[in-house]
């Protein structure tokens, strides 16, 4: 406490002068250490945030796929003989009416390698890079697809659409859908004319 008077000079009384070395000690620790949480937080949160766009633009590209494979002929001709459109290039950079294999029945292992015909790449801009075994240079996102018959009605096929980055992303565990990563699954059957 502090205690003045015209006459006598001012003076402080022990004990009320202000905060000891220790107390400011503690409390830069003290923020220094929240600080340093908060910043881990913040670099999680950025790290979430760039796999959360990642995943959502897979899940776009495998919707864009799915919606391709669905458009293609599998019904039945007037006579009510089943179609089926079995050649149209799906993998190529412009869908091609020849050359391809349509809706035919994938070869195993089509979501977890790169197969030629189940498989197309796209770059950093959204660009469809054309299919094939190996990855072009510029593709980011690697688009594989697989076609199955239903085993209990040969009529509907299953439909499975993956995205990854993840060039690398084979066999092991590419089952797993990964937080960044896009895999989508649908039934297409034939409706009688």
């Amino acid at each position: 406490m502090l205690t003045c008077t015209i006459v006598e000079r001012c003076r402080f009384h022990h004990g009320e002068g202000g905060f000891s070395l220790l107390e400011t000690v503690v409390a830069t620790g003290l923020i220094a250490g929240a600080l340093t949480a908060l910043g881990q937080m913040f670099a999680l949160s950025v790290a979430n945030n760039i796999a959360a766009r990642s995943g959502s633009y897979a899940t776009v590209l495998a919707g864009q796929k799915m919606e391709q494979l669905r458009g293609l002929a599998w019904g039945f001709d007037t006579l009510g003989l089943p179609t089926a459109d079995l050649t149209t290039d799906t993998a190529a950079a412009l869908e091609t009416p020849g050359g391809g294999t349509g809706l035919s029945p994938s070869p195993g292992g089509t979501l977890t390698s790169n197969t030629a015909g189940y498989v197309d790449y796209i770059d950093q801009s959204g660009r469809t890079l054309g299919g094939g075994d190996t990855m072009p240079a510029a593709a980011v996102y690697i688009r594989r697809w697989s076609i199955e018959p239903l085993p209990a009605n040969p009529g509907t096929l299953v439909l499975q659409v993956m995205v990854t980055k993840r060039a690398g992303r084979g066999s092991a565990g590419a089952e797993t859908r990964l937080p960044d990563e896009a895999r989508l699954v649908t039934l297409r059957t034939r409706k009688a004319p």
